[in-house]
C-alpha cells in the first residue's frame, strides 16, 4: 500500500531510493471519482519506472480547476483511495494551480499525463527533459472520466 505523505517527507523518502538506483514516475490529476480510465493509465504509467508518484490536486485546486461543485469527495479521501492502489507508491497533495514545483522539488526521471496532453503542453516537460529524464503522454481512454461519471448520476 502506498504512503500519503507531504512533500518534505516524500522529497527525504525518495533521495533515499533514488540513491538504491530507482526510477521514480510522477503523474498528477484531480482523481475524484475514481474510473477505468484512472485506474489504467496508473497502471501504465508505473510500468515505466519503479516507483510511481502521484501529486493530488488539494481541494481547493479542484474548486479552482472544475468549478465550485467539485470536487466530490474529499482530498483526504481521494488521497487514501489512490494511495491504496498496487500501482501508486507515494500521494503528495498540492494546492498550485500547477504540479510544476512538486516535479522540480521531487525531480522524476519519468513525467506523463493522459493522452489528452501533448507532450509539450505537459507541465514540467521542459525541465525533466533538460535534466535528461522521459515525458510520455499516455494513452487515453474515451468516455471515462469523472465529469461524464457524475453528469450520468445526476441524471439518474
Amino acid at each position: 500500500m502506498g504512503q500519503v505523505l507531504d512533500l518534505s517527507s516524500l522529497k527525504g523518502e525518495l533521495d533515499k531510493l533514488k540513491e538504491q538506483g530507482l526510477r521514480v514516475v510522477f503523474t498528477n490529476g484531480c482523481f475524484d471519482l475514481l474510473h477505468v480510465g484512472h485506474i489504467r493509465y496508473l497502471k501504465e504509467a508505473r510500468s515505466l519506472g519503479d516507483l510511481l508518484v502521484v501529486g493530488m490536486n488539494s481541494d481547493s485546486s479542484v474548486k479552482d480547476l472544475k468549478g465550485s461543485g467539485r470536487p466530490v469527495q474529499s482530498e483526504q479521501d481521494r488521497a487514501e483511495i489512490l494511495a491504496s492502489l498496487a500501482a501508486v507508491d507515494f500521494v503528495c497533495l498540492f494546492s498550485e494551480p500547477t504540479p510544476l514545483d512538486l516535479i522540480r522539488t521531487i525531480q522524476p526521471d519519468v513525467l506523463v499525463k493522459g493522452g489528452d496532453w501533448p507532450v509539450e503542453k505537459i507541465v514540467g516537460s521542459d525541465f525533466v527533459l533538460n535534466r535528461g529524464g522521459q515525458v510520455r503522454s499516455l494513452a487515453f481512454y474515451p468516455g471515462h472520466s469523472s465529469s461524464q461519471l457524475i453528469e450520468k448520476i445526476i441524471g439518474l
